[in-house]
């Protein structure tokens, strides 16, 4: 079982999103929290990949084609840290 937890802003975050998007975001969670993020390899529509450059070390996954949920993992406590759901704006904040 992984734990998750999610960046002080990231509520504020989903307040701002559309529902089916919002809904999405909670599956993504409930497969995390399950399998970890390799059950995410297992379903193609997430496109979960590692990202490069200014964000090297984490990972992004695809909640629809303009939002995007980006993490880290940090394998020695079993934990997924949710930095941003963001419209696909990778630029540090």
């Amino acid at each position: 079982m992984w734990q998750i937890l999610e960046h002080k802003r990231v509520p504020r975050q989903l307040s701002r999103i559309p529902l089916n998007v919002l809904q999405r975001y909670e599956k993504w969670k409930d497969i995390v929290t399950i399998s970890g993020p390799v059950g995410l390899k297992h379903i193609r529509g997430f496109n979960d990949e590692s990202l490069k450059g200014e964000w090297k070390g984490f990972r992004s996954s695809r909640l629809n084609l303009q939002y995007r949920v980006i993490y880290k993992i940090e394998k020695d406590r079993v934990l997924v840290e949710i930095v941003n759901v963001t419209a696909h704006d990778y630029q540090r904040k």
